[in-house]
């Protein structure tokens, strides 16, 4: 499972002036806001009412995901951020408010592979039929509705304009934020091997994304992971892979070029690049030790090399001056080595880049 928290959207949909849906949303982000502490979640609410959304306006298809005017451009980056939703409804004759559908048909790939839970309020229902409604077109949209909605009877819910305390109540919330979170988590990968910043990795199901300071945690963990071996090489446990704490290496990946290589929620491999001068530097080359010898090292690398800055002429990376597999990789596909090795006992390889790329 991820480490990264959750961004909840908590969405409160009636627009009708003196609705209760104000007043439903304040109860559940503030019942839940120790839990999603607790689960690392972060309560985001917003009012449809706040977004002044028109009916739909745009000319091209949602699916499309190409949106003309700055509102839908401003709604779609606002879902996109998010990582699953609680929607709090009220039932209208039956069925979810225009508002609800007219804000879900506004976007497409925003939605996909996020789960969304409901709170629904009404009268002789508690509004479960516009839940029921609502779950038809979020399922659509390749959302995954949770199983358990929390539903309030106005009648005997609500008191002078508030929820009234109810422990019952209660723990149906937390449980619908409990099952969000653990299906959030899973969905994580799909979500991201569907970005357009994704693309196919070597293995069946792996994906390669830009890495950014969030995916700190799983970055150090691998480093540590992959560097135990140089250190043993090189007879020195001296390497910054294996001693930099999460913080700084948050700070590098806001610096460097960082590829990822994903599967199934988990990291398996890394490499960073970033220009200085004419050269493009590569480095913290890094596959999962259980995943070696499958080629995805030497994958990584063709990946770093490929998006090589158009004003380099050289590749330039380091290694341990003993690490004789990692050299024997490098000279394998073209780079030399520049001896003698550096004060830290790191030896540098280089290779031209081509000038027809």
């Amino acid at each position: 499972m991820s480490t990264k928290p959750l961004r909840v959207l908590v969405l409160v949909c009636s627009t009708r002036p003196g609705a209760l849906g104000p007043a439903v949303g304040d109860w559940l982000t503030s019942t839940l806001a120790h839990r999603a502490e607790e689960l690392g979640a972060e309560l985001v609410p917003l009012a449809l009412r706040d977004l002044d959304l028109p009916f739909l306006d745009e000319e091209e298809h949602p699916s499309a995901g190409h949106y003309a005017h700055s509102h839908t451009q401003r709604w779609s980056r606002t879902v996109d951020a998010a990582d699953g939703f609680l929607i709090v409804t009220p039932e209208y004759n039956y069925g979810m408010p225009a508002t609800l559908k007219n804000a879900l048909d506004f976007l497409g790939p925003e939605w996909a592979w996020k789960p969304v839970g409901f709170v629904a309020y009404g009268h002789t229902s508690a509004g479960t039929r516009a839940v029921q409604h609502a779950k038809q077109v979020t399922t659509t949209l390749r959302m995954v509705s949770l199983g358990a909605t929390v539903a309030l009877r106005i009648g005997d819910a609500m008191e002078n304009g508030q929820v009234r305390p109810d422990p019952a109540l209660t723990g149906t919330a937390v449980g619908l934020l409990d099952e969000l979170v653990r299906v959030g988590h899973a969905l994580r990968p799909l979500r991201e091997a569907a970005r357009p910043t994704a693309r196919p990795g070597p293995l069946p199901g792996s994906y390669l994304r830009p890495l950014t300071p969030d995916d700190a945690p799983e970055v150090t963990v691998l480093q540590r992971c992959c560097w135990a071996d140089e250190a043993l090489a090189n007879d020195t446990w001296d390497i910054p892979a294996l001693r930099e704490p999460v913080e700084q290496v948050r700070a590098w990946l806001a610096a460097w070029q960082t590829l990822g290589l994903w599967r199934d929620g988990r990291l398996l491999g890394l490499v960073r690049a970033r220009r200085t001068g004419t050269d493009w530097h590569i480095g913290r080359l890094g596959v999962a030790p259980d995943l070696r010898g499958q080629g995805l090292g030497r994958w990584l690398l063709h990946a770093a090399q490929s998006a090589a800055d158009p004003r380099c002429d050289r590749l330039v990376l380091s290694t341990g001056a003993k690490s004789q597999a990692n050299i024997a990789l490098y000279r394998g596909e073209g780079y030399e080595l520049s001896p003698p090795a550096d004060d830290d006992g790191t030896v540098r390889l280089t290779q031209p880049i081509p000038n027809d790329r």
